[in-house]
């Protein structure tokens, strides 16, 4: 059979519509936090609040991803992508007309639901437009998009713009025009492809759901980005309020220094899933954790000094959100079994969002109220050190180490047709 013939121009045209998207995930999402100051007074909340409003989100967007990922391995993804990009967009602008604690938490769950449908059809359709060589850096520019976005424009954008507009509901109310333009996009230029069909047109029979619990992979990948994210969504959500409140930094120096989040975010999401094109998956979760618990340990002990707290938070964000890439792309990819790659994705980012960008935000709101919001710095850096212990299980499936190690005659037993080994 004669290989088909590879499409670049489309699978740069479907990163950059995939990324763009996943971005305006990641600014809808996390824009409330640096305008939360502003909002504790006038809708009278507290913290143990803003952790359940930012837990809230995780957890419907969790639950939605492993719900949409099998149903986006059967129908196909264009729809589901336009319909949730349009959603999240318009709940966005909808939250700066709420009155109060219970009218905003409504629109987080509805936010997350939509949100968490967004995910898995998204990184998917990015990993079938790849190249297999190419498909750690892709999937991290992807990834990268919601920390650039997200967590380093977002915190700026506000500020900002809350020296021009009346109030912080206006911010709000302004967040719904890019993603119902990108969403236009994307139903134009995106080209279905068949669920049920693999590399060269070979049909592939369906699977069950239940057979990527099988692979060992799937497993280690689940609890690992469950300690990554239980680190970088405790700062994300923490770390504004933190700096304001407990190192007095105004709020220009705050919305400075808390964007190091997401530009350290940024380059750590395509780096470290890039990295391990070269270096191994295993590998490069392992300095991810390790890097990202010393540097966060650092953090803790620095005064009041904007471009020292600035330096060290881009390199926590680098390697803990460069971790949440790595884990939920090419590792759950490659971990998937022929068919369910959407619903793997969905499964690892999933259950890693319910419980650690679910839970644990809560709890960190928890800790803030009745321990001081200092001591959820401490809880974030334990969630790290847990993930560097549990990443040394995963099972080495970077193409490029699977044919060096071919190549040299190892011979290694327990593999699957994917290259991970089964539990």
């Amino acid at each position: 059979m004669t290989a088909l013939r590879h499409d670049t121009r489309y699978e740069r045209k479907t990163l950059v519509l995939m990324g763009v998207g996943f971005g305006l995930v990641g600014f809808d999402r996390w824009l409330m936090a640096p305008l939360f100051p502003h909002m504790m007074n006038e809708l009278s909340l507290n913290y143990s609040q803003l952790g359940g409003l930012i837990g809230v989100l995780g957890v419907a967007w969790g639950l939605w991803s492993i719900a949409m990922g099998p149903l986006s391995d059967r129908v196909g993804r264009k729809r589901i992508l336009v319909i949730a990009m349009v959603a999240f967009s318009l709940l966005s602008s909808l939250s700066g007309l709420v009155t109060g604690f219970v009218s905003l938490m409504l629109l987080r769950v509805a936010m997350g639901v939509a949100e968490g449908a967004f995910t898995p059809p998204s990184l998917a359709a990015n990993s079938e437009a790849s190249l297999p060589a190419r498909r750690g850096l892709n999937q991290g520019l992807q990834l990268s998009m919601m920390p650039l976005m997200g967590l380093g424009f977002a915190p700026i954008v506000a500020t900002q713009l809350l020296e021009i507009v009346p109030s912080w509901h206006w911010v709000f109310m302004v967040s719904a025009v890019p993603g119902l333009i990108v969403s236009a996009l994307i139903w134009r230029n995106f080209r279905e492809r068949s669920a049920e069909t693999v590399a060269h047109g070979v049909p592939a029979a369906r699977p069950r759901w239940t057979e990527l619990l099988s692979s060992r992979n799937v497993v280690v990948a689940t609890a690992a980005i469950l300690c990554a994210m239980s680190g970088i969504f405790v700062i994300g959500a923490m770390v504004p309020t933190y700096l304001v409140t407990v190192l007095h930094l105004d709020s220009r120096s705050m919305g400075f220094v808390a964007s190091a989040v997401g530009f350290g975010g940024f380059v750590g999401s395509f780096g470290l899933a890039g990295l391990s094109d070269y270096i191994g998956r295993r590998s490069t979760a392992l300095i991810g954790f390790v890097a990202a618990a010393v540097l966060l340990y650092l953090f803790s002990c620095t005064g009041p000094n904007p471009q020292a707290l600035f330096a060290l938070l881009f390199g926590v964000s680098m390697f803990s959100i460069g971790l949440l890439s790595l884990l939920s792309g090419p590792v759950a990819t490659e971990a998937a079994p022929l068919g369910l790659v959407a619903s793997t994705i969905g499964f690892v980012s999933g259950v890693g969002e319910t419980f650690g960008g679910g839970v644990a935000p809560v709890i960190a709101g928890f800790i803030a109220q009745h321990f001081g919001l200092a001591r959820t710095i401490d809880f974030a850096l334990y969630s790290l050190i847990a993930g560097a212990g549990i990443a040394v299980f995963l099972v080495e499936t970077a193409p490029c180490r699977r044919a060096a190690a071919t190549a040299s005659g190892d011979i290694v037993t327990g593999i699957n047709r994917k290259g991970d080994a089964p539990l």
